[in-house]
């Protein structure tokens, strides 16, 4: 494996943290890229990767992203990420790992907040919080921020699929716009049953074909293959499951007017951007588009609102990605770059 600093993705993180607790099993990954605005918040997933590097690979990548996403969204935090890695697909984790990543965390000093993402749930971040203060994502009374983050990542994109559709297609509503959804799981199926009671006309895929067939069934939409759906003939496709979807075999056959979903990472490179400018599609940049989690669990560490404030930033969303695309549209440069000289300046390293 190369030295973490040579592989691609490294970009001046502040820290690559590797750890194996041998009584419990945990191989976890935590990657700090920046705390220049604050703790490097950012989930923890629990996830089976080919080797290690494709793990490490994905950490440093994702926790860039949270970087951004957490700049962007005006947030006092950094970025940062955690990966546990799981022994085969579909494995469980274990309450012993769950304990041990709980005291990773805590041997951080603070330096990373952790919370909800792929694998993990509500109360197994209960869990690792019976091990460290630095964890967010808890349940919550009624009217709190906190708590699983899905429901409002899904409102995030759901409000930017929207804007997309305005800017893309000149639609301020969305009966009969046609969305392509990759994954329904938390995100994409509260994207998906949003988009239904406005009259949306879906195509819905996952890997759980099972699980896909029965929202479409629910909500009288039509099923792809998950590896097929991206180049369905629609308005809209909005990937919502994990990332590097977008490379130039995939973008070369989409057949649509925007991109627009909650998954993370979802060009497999920068360049990518560029490409699908060129086809003249528009790009909702992810952890602009996806920040509605971030910003309720973020809030809820920080101690700094309600459900309300949450709901009240969440909306701002559709403003960002419209003035990302009004520079986008007057420079001649992917809305990808744009954002990216944005959240890069606001962390300090433009």
């Amino acid at each position: 494996m190369s030295a973490v600093w040579d592989l691609s993705d490294f970009d001046a993180h502040e820290g690559v943290h590797l750890f194996r607790d041998r009584d419990s099993g945990l191989t976890a990954v935590i990657a700090v890229h920046s705390t220049a605005l604050g703790p490097a918040a950012g989930g923890v997933r629990f996830w089976h990767y080919a080797t290690g590097e494709a793990a490490i690979v994905d950490a440093l990548r994702l926790s860039r992203g949270m970087s951004y996403k957490n700049a962007m969204a005006g947030l006092p935090l950094g970025g940062g990420k955690g990966v546990v890695l799981a022994d085969a697909a579909g494995a469980t984790i274990t309450e012993a790992q769950l304990l041990a990543f709980g005291n990773a965390v805590e041997s951080l000093g603070g330096r990373y907040v952790t919370a909800e993402d792929v694998g993990m749930s509500e109360a197994r971040m209960g869990v690792i919080a019976s091990r460290t203060r630095h964890v967010s994502g808890l349940p919550v009374a009624g009217g709190s921020a906190g708590g699983d983050p899905g429901p409002f990542t899904a409102m995030g994109v759901y409000l930017g699929v929207r804007a997309a559709a305005s800017r893309a297609l000149g639609s301020d509503r969305m009966a009969g716009v046609h969305v392509a959804i990759q994954g329904v799981g938390s995100v994409g199926g509260g994207l998906a049953r949003l988009l239904a009671k406005d009259g949306a006309r879906l195509t819905l895929a996952d890997v759980n074909v099972d699980k896909a067939r029965a929202l479409a069934d629910e909500l009288g939409a039509a099923l792809a293959a998950a590896d097929e759906v991206l180049a369905t003939e629609c308005d809209i496709v909005s990937p919502n499951a994990l990332g590097a979807v977008l490379g130039e075999r995939t973008i070369n056959a989409l057949r649509c007017k925007a991109v627009a979903g909650g998954a993370n990472n979802q060009l497999v490179d920068a360049r990518h951007g560029a490409l699908l400018a060129t086809r003249g599609i528009l790009y909702a940049p992810d952890y602009v588009i996806n920040a509605g989690g971030i910003i309720n669990v973020g809030l809820e560490y920080l101690g700094q609102g309600d459900r309300q404030e949450v709901e009240a930033r969440i909306a701002q969303i559709p403003g960002r990605l419209e003035s990302i695309w009004a520079a986008s549209a007057a420079t001649g440069l992917p809305s990808s770059d744009v954002a990216d000289a944005q959240a890069r300046r606001l962390i300090g390293r433009g």
